[in-house]
């Protein structure tokens, strides 16, 4: 009796229109709300940071967007400025459908650490709290839908897989910033016997 839900990962107005937009990232928005009545549960995220967040190049003097630095050992991307806690830039974007939405979990909330997955934060030192969310309805499938699919869509399935999810990815209901690393992930992901890919 194992239940479904579609997840939406961080479909807002700075990722589409806003200070980080991925490309054709729009070109989600309708297809996942056509999908959203075929799920028993629909569960959202958003990217949620503070103005001073570390992983802002505007937080390290000199750096520019997407440069990289070494924080705790790991590699981070320095991004522009996005999603900074109730501006606009962090809303869902008008056009989604939100209504059918049950919950939103909201990630990169801490100053300090960066957090791609719907799960964890990038040190996996802290959880969302979705794992327990999705445990307590009994949903142990996925369907992950969202921006962008070679960051937060795709650590989102990795930590997803790790938890003992099966997940499945709609190629339409996603878009990367990079399809060459997308591509990779994709050979990645596929080998597990857990994933899913379709169109």
């Amino acid at each position: 009796n194992m239940k479904t839900a579609l997840l939406l990962v961080d479909i807002q107005n700075d990722f589409i229109t806003g200070s980080l937009p991925v490309p054709d990232g729009a070109a989600i928005i309708d297809p996942v709300n056509r999908c959203m009545t075929d799920y028993e549960y629909v569960i959202a995220t958003q990217d949620w940071h503070p103005a001073t967040h570390f992983s802002f190049h505007t937080s390290h003097p000199g750096r520019k967007p997407f440069e990289t630095i070494e924080r705790d050992g790991e590699s981070q991307t320095l991004w522009p400025p996005h999603c900074v806690q109730a501006s606009d830039g962090a809303a869902l974007h008008p056009l989604l459908d939100t209504a059918p939405i049950a919950a939103i979990f909201r990630k990169g909330i801490h100053p300090d650490i960066d957090s791609y997955s719907a799960f964890f934060d990038n040190l996996r030192r802290r959880q969302t709290g979705l794992d327990g969310y999705l445990r307590g309805l009994g949903v142990g499938r996925l369907t992950i839908a969202g921006l962008a699919a070679d960051y937060c869509v795709y650590y989102t399935i990795k930590d997803a897989l790790s938890l003992g999810y099966e997940v499945t990815l709609s190629e339409r209901l996603t878009r990367p910033i990079s399809p060459e690393d997308f591509e990779c992930q994709k050979r990645e992901l596929t080998a597990h016997p857990a994933f899913t890919l379709t169109d």
